[in-house]
């Protein structure tokens, strides 16, 4: 697959122009993991900023996912018996795994965006082990996915999950743990080398030290015991006291604040609008330091950076769709969104499995610096494991219901789905509608419409005839969409989002 250069020279600047089909799917594919057709539909000749504004808004208001019973359960809840306690461990995770997919399917960029920051301010299941500490992690990210940063950092730092995962836990006065204040600086605000040096380190994890490790029932919440505390003076960023846990993150952001704001809006940008935000061929540090003087200039709240981004020119352009490889969650949420095709848990249990066979396993990133993205998520193996699951999810579709397929298409074409007997138009629309750019030349059209056309014979096409083929009416219509969508998952296009 080629790879893109950003050649995107837009700015910033408020794009104005009526929102086509075209631009509403780049807009939904991006702020949220897309959406129906009639979604695509009520959007198509819309301002970009009302609905921009609309979104952000939706994401701001939005109460985050209810507590589960186990919310605050520890060890000491769960059964004596080995087996049993794990088989219900394994029950809730499952559970909350499908609530918090569910999630990501109906809340746009709340929890696009929880997800975003769940790969940067990473965790792992796997290591702190605890349904608890999933749960208020979690949590900690919706209710901050779109708030204050700073606050952000402040909460997410004293998570049980974060705590135990970066070792906060085995921090204490008398053998201080520096993995935490490292990550703190490295990968959650100011970036590798940024800015800090080993020493600040040092004197950080002293400031960070007190949080104690769980009671002896195991998987209870972490908490300060001023006992574990290194009250001696510290050095920290060129600011000497007597400093702890809040005092680290009031440094941080007093004396670091244009690095922590580059290095936010740049992984941002690079998430949102291209994964290329280096190369001198294009203007990405010219928007990037616009939406960093956004943000400090809001004192760290992520919305109004938010919304300038997303309703720019620069996001609206042409060199800025369809460039970004989906992630497996996006290959598998897009499919279910954009074609409104009924599904249950099982459905989406089996996209949670494939999204880990492909190397992103919900609740667990690769490893502290998270998921590397765009041209990670495909090598032979992977796109191999891409074709062959779509292609059995789609199949299981259209055994449950085929005529999912052709109300899909009608949704799609309208009025040319209703009348028109010409295949390749009804084809084109469809096509255009589920790729973000169309397929590269009409050499590539052409191939799909002779999927699209199936082995109905030439002379069903014909307007004069009075069998004449219409999706609308033809019984053999959901079938050709069927094989359209199960050609087109295997194009190097529907890849891109």
């Amino acid at each position: 697959m080629e790879y893109f250069i950003n050649c995107n020279t837009s700015t910033l600047a408020p794009y104005t122009a009526p929102l086509d089909q075209i631009r509403a799917l780049h807009l939904y594919r991006r702020l949220g993991f897309s959406a129906s057709v009639d979604t695509i539909n009520q959007a198509i000749g819309q301002n970009a900023g009302t609905l921009v504004d609309a979104l952000v808004d939706q994401a701001i208001n939005m109460a985050p996912t209810a507590a589960p019973l186990w919310a605050d359960w520890n060890n000491a809840n769960y059964p004596a018996d080995d087996d049993a306690r794990r088989q219900l461990v394994n029950q809730q995770r499952s559970e909350f795994a499908l609530g918090y997919t569910n999630a990501l399917l109906s809340n746009n960029l709340r929890d696009r965006l929880s997800f975003f920051w769940s790969n940067h301010f990473v965790t792992e299941l796997d290591v702190y082990d605890c349904n608890s500490f999933l749960y208020h992690y979690i949590n900690c990210l919706q209710r901050n996915a779109i708030g204050n940063f700073r606050t952000f950092v402040s909460e997410i730092g004293l998570t049980s999950a974060m705590l135990y995962y970066l070792d906060g836990v085995y921090n204490n006065g008398n053998n201080p743990n520096e993995n935490y204040a490292r990550e703190l600086y490295e990968l959650f605000t100011l970036g590798e080398g940024n800015g800090y040096t080993e020493q600040d380190i040092i004197e950080t994890a002293r400031a960070l030290s007190g949080y104690v490790e769980r009671g002896e029932e195991g998987c209870t919440q972490v908490t300060f015991r001023a006992d574990r505390h290194d009250t001696g003076t510290k050095t920290i960023l060129g600011q000497t006291g007597n400093w702890g846990y809040d005092d680290v993150i009031n440094i941080l952001f007093q004396q670091r604040p244009n690095e922590i704001a580059e290095f936010i809006c740049r992984k941002l940008y690079e998430f949102f609008v291209h994964p290329d935000s280096q190369d001198d061929m294009n203007n990405a540090q010219v928007i990037i330091d616009g939406m960093a003087s956004t943000f400090i200039s809001n004192n760290f709240d992520l919305a109004p950076v938010l919304r300038q981004l997303f309703k720019s020119q620069h996001f609206f352009d042409d060199e800025a769709i369809g460039v970004i490889i989906k992630s497996p969650f996006d290959f598998y949420l897009n499919t279910l969104k954009e074609t409104s095709f009924a599904y249950d848990d099982t459905v989406l249990g089996s996209m949670l499995n494939y999204s880990g066979l492909l190397g992103q396993e919900l609740f667990d990133p690769f490893d502290v610096a998270g998921w590397q993205r765009d041209r990670t998520w495909i090598n032979t193996n992977f796109i191999i494991g891409r074709w062959l699951t779509i292609e059995s999810i789609l199949e299981s579709f259209y055994q449950q219901d085929n005529e999912q397929f052709r109300s899909l298409g009608l949704s799609i074409t309208g009025t040319t789905g209703l009348t028109s007997t010409n295949p390749d138009a009804v084809a084109r629309l469809i096509i255009d509608f589920i790729l973000p750019k169309g397929l590269l030349d009409e050499g590539e059209y052409a191939k799909a419409f002779a999927i699209f056309r199936s082995d109905v014979e030439d002379v069903y096409y014909e307007g004069g005839n009075q069998e004449s083929w219409t999706l609308a009416t033809w019984p053999q219509a959901p079938y050709q969409v069927y094989l359209l969508m199960q050609y087109l998952a295997r194009q190097p296009e529907y890849q891109l989002k």
